[in-house]
């Protein structure tokens, strides 16, 4: 570790080292997300654009929806590899493995799939059996996330999720049975939770043998149930951060690293989508509200589709299937230097500061005096190979990117 002083002459160098071609920076890696919106119910803490499911889920046509979709963006991303896929949700596993397959099919006949490509889908307890996972792999899908959230009854009702704890345990091994990669998304800090039942929480998911954790805290977002009516035994903050710490060192002391704030992952078990989602990559998004990020030489442009799953559809298979887009607009200046700051410090590892110009064509000098004072307050440790926030500053991470805000 170099001291203070050889710290801010370090910065003062790459703060006005000349820029570099632009026309040399390859383009980032490139992501697919596809979006399954509907769930058996809505959890009242959830603020993804999810909905309540009817009573036959048009898979079909939806399946549909989503391939004409990726064939009007694919132009744009052409010759290009497909490195990650991720099919999130609401539930995807409310659909048939037979409609995962023909996902898989047409967005392979559109793509140039990576080898090796990393292709997550997530599920539910409640919504899948041991023997769908085998169909799900047998379909392509090689990594699986399992939203458990908790092996605790009381927890789960408190949170109003539709399955038990016996359904986690039993979802769990299934996942473990049928894929060698896979995840376990736990939430601490549940209504009533004491830092005891979170460590418990862990350590029923650590007995299934699970290369990735997720650990999330509750957190009341605005627009839902549980913000306009939080519930009265939710932990203060201070307790919560001492629930969250209990839980996040059962998973480091059985071998996990955390790699990002809220992921934990035996070694070279990252989840490669997310990490590129931080590492301010490239994504296809399609489906209902699924968003996009795509560079085209110095030009960022971001794209959301319609959030309605009938009017997405009706969009996408309309004869402009473009019209499933309903937002688009282009990432420059101060707007892409905070994207690319609010993605790249929720990792611990942090960043080379030469990847800040790579990904947002932002010179590192133009964020000098923000990092100064990040650097100065503890939240943040930087050498000329590094730039990454401390223990301080990861707990306190949204404090410190509302100072890399636009004026």
């Amino acid at each position: 570790m170099i001291s203070q002083g050889e710290n801010r002459n370090a910065n003062s160098e790459f703060a006005i080292s000349p820029p570099r071609d632009a026309s040399r920076v390859s383009p980032p890696l490139l992501s697919l997300y596809a979006h399954l919106p509907w769930c058996v119910r809505k959890c009242p803490y959830c603020d993804f654009n999810s909905h309540r499911a009817p009573s036959d889920v048009p898979e079909k046509e939806y399946v549909r929806a989503l391939l004409a979709d990726a064939e009007c963006i694919a132009p744009e991303v052409w010759g290009r590899r497909v490195l990650t896929i991720f099919i999130g949700g609401g539930t995807p596993s409310l659909f048939s493995p037979n409609a995962i397959d023909e996902l898989l099919c047409g967005l392979r006949a559109l793509f140039l799939f990576a080898p090796e490509c990393e292709i997550t889908l997530e599920a539910n307890p409640g919504s899948s059996d041991a023997k769908k996972f085998n169909e799900f792999a047998a379909a392509g899908i090689n990594r699986l996330s399992l939203g458990a959230q908790s092996f605790d009854d009381r927890m789960l009702a408190a949170i109003g999720r539709i399955h038990g704890g016996k359904e986690s345990r039993d979802a769990a091994k299934a996942a473990a049975d049928s894929f060698a990669n896979f995840n376990i998304d736990l939430m601490h800090s549940l209504p009533g939770q004491s830092a005891a039942q979170a460590k418990e929480d862990v350590q029923i998911a650590l007995s299934f043998c699970p290369p990735h954790l997720s650990l999330y805290q509750l957190t009341l977002e605005p627009g839902t149930p549980f913000y306009r009516a939080p519930p009265k035994t939710i932990p203060p903050p201070d307790a919560a951060a001492d629930i969250g710490d209990a839980a996040q060192n059962e998973a480091i002391a059985a071998g996990f690293r955390r790699y990002e704030i809220s992921a934990f992952a035996r070694e070279k078990n990252e989840c490669r989508h997310n990490l590129n989602y931080w590492r301010f990559g490239d994504y296809i998004g399609i489906g209902a509200g699924a968003h996009a990020k795509i560079t085209s030489g110095n030009k960022i442009v971001r794209s959301a589709r319609v959030k309605n799953p009938r009017e997405y559809m009706r969009r996408a298979l309309s004869q402009n299937a473009v019209a499933a887009i309903a937002e688009t607009r282009e990432v420059s200046g101060q707007n892409a230097a905070f994207e690319f700051m609010m993605n790249a410090l929720r990792l611990p590892e942090g960043f080379a500061p030469s990847l800040l110009f790579d990904r947002a064509g932002i010179e590192i000098g133009a964020i000098e005096k923000t990092l100064s004072s990040c650097e100065e307050d503890g939240l943040l440790f930087r050498d000329i190979h590094c730039i990454k926030p401390t223990e301080k500053g990861l707990r306190f991470l949204n404090e410190m990117l509302v100072r890399f805000l636009p004026e």
